[in-house]
């Protein structure tokens, strides 16, 4: 299989579109039409405002910077990012208002609590173009303008070939640490819950899974100890799903000689991190990550503003799939790729049972409605 995520193709792919309304009210700013093919808009500046991490989360803000970055000094285009002063939507929309009065005319927004400021932003500032990340609508269906994008993942598929994989690697002792229990988070905890289902069945294996949300995407001393108690009562390998909380699986698995599966990006390299020229952890307790194409999605939709193809997402909801193309997955490098008896073989059969439709994989968020599992897997849901 071709490395995760490449994206030579892109603009040539049939994305999965979904429309989240009619036009604003005309008592509004009209927003931007879309520049008409050959006639490209000049990106005078690209600002990225983080939302509550920092853009060395080695997670979803970190990753779309790093698009920002590399797609703006491969152009040679002005960046920056900003970071809100605090947790709320007043200072998200005060770093937005600040980043455009410096000069930006591509501004994009990270994370699903963007949502409320894409509302307010998209008709107060119809010359700037808006990239929202994780947000998949806004608020009391108001509709997106022509100067904005809602992009989501099918987190779904990521955590379903997680699971799949770990259980196939001969793990039974699992658990899942969510963040916040936002749509995405849910998605990525309850795709695991069916992968691993699944590969238990095909195994006739049982298996146990402990499944809790810290709402929050920080880890702390709290949290730790939890992960500290499921280490030490059997849990082999634990899926941390939201932001820095997977801070607290790490510290917990070194003790007990556990492992973590990462998320959004390819977390393999947090574990190998050195200070003063020693490595900080005893061992690399990442055996693989549940990814999702963040940095080439950012440059993609800067590179069709450049050149005049906004039309392609101008006031769209857009979902990247295995459909679309390698948008969501596992690290394939052989550093990240931390199985030991699941082979990349059985890894490229199973992207191929999902997109042929032989697997179907529930995208459900509804959190009263945890997946259903065989007789092969104990599910426990802790509030």
């Amino acid at each position: 299989m071709k490395k995760f995520l490449t994206i030579l193709t892109v603009f040539a792919l049939v994305l999965t579109l979904v429309a989240c309304g009619a036009a604003p009210a005309a008592e509004k700013p009209e927003a931007k039409e879309p520049a008409a093919e050959g006639e490209a808009p000049i990106i005078k500046k690209v600002a990225l405002v983080t939302d509550v991490g920092t853009i060395d989360d080695e997670s979803f803000n970190q990753a779309c910077w790093q698009g920002v970055k590399a797609w703006s000094e491969a152009n040679k285009i002005d960046h920056k990012y900003y970071q809100p002063t605090e947790d709320s939507n007043d200072a998200r929309m005060l770093s937005i208002s600040q980043a455009i009065q410096e000069g930006a005319n591509v501004v994009v927004l990270p994370g699903f609590l963007f949502d409320a400021a894409v509302a307010e932003v998209q008709d107060q500032y119809p010359d700037v173009y808006f990239i929202a990340v994780d947000v998949a609508s806004l608020p009391n269906d108001t509709p997106i303008g022509k100067n904005a994008i809602c992009i989501t993942f099918a987190e779904e598929q990521a955590g379903f070939l997680a699971g799949y994989a770990a259980v196939k690697d001969g793990y039974t002792k699992h658990g899942f640490l969510g963040g916040m229990a936002v749509p995405a988070v849910v998605r990525f905890g309850y795709g695991y819950v069916q992968g691993a289902d699944l590969a238990a069945q095909e195994m006739e294996t049982d298996i146990e899974i402990k499944y809790f949300y810290g709402g929050q995407f920080f880890g702390d001393a709290n949290i730790t100890a939890r992960m500290e108690g499921w280490y030490k009562d059997g849990t082999e390998v634990v899926f941390a799903c939201g932001g820095g909380i997977y801070t607290s699986a790490v510290d917990a698995a070194l003790q007990y000689d556990g492992k973590v599966i990462g998320v959004d990006v390819d977390q393999f390299p947090v574990g190998e991190k050195e200070e003063g020229g020693q490595k900080l952890y005893k061992y690399n307790p990442f055996i693989s990550s549940a990814m999702k194409g963040l940095q080439p999605v950012t440059e993609a939709i800067l590179e069709a503003i450049q050149t005049g193809k906004w039309e392609e997402y101008s006031g769209k909801s857009m979902v990247f799939s295995l459909a679309e193309g390698d948008f969501v997955g596992l690290p394939t490098t052989e550093e990240s790729w931390g199985f030991e008896t699941f082979t990349l073989e059985d890894y490229e059969a199973l992207i191929e049972r999902i997109k042929s439709g032989e697997i179907e994989i529930d995208n459900s968020f509804d959190t009263a409605k945890p997946p259903t599992v065989s007789e092969f897997t104990k599910l426990e849901m802790i509030s």
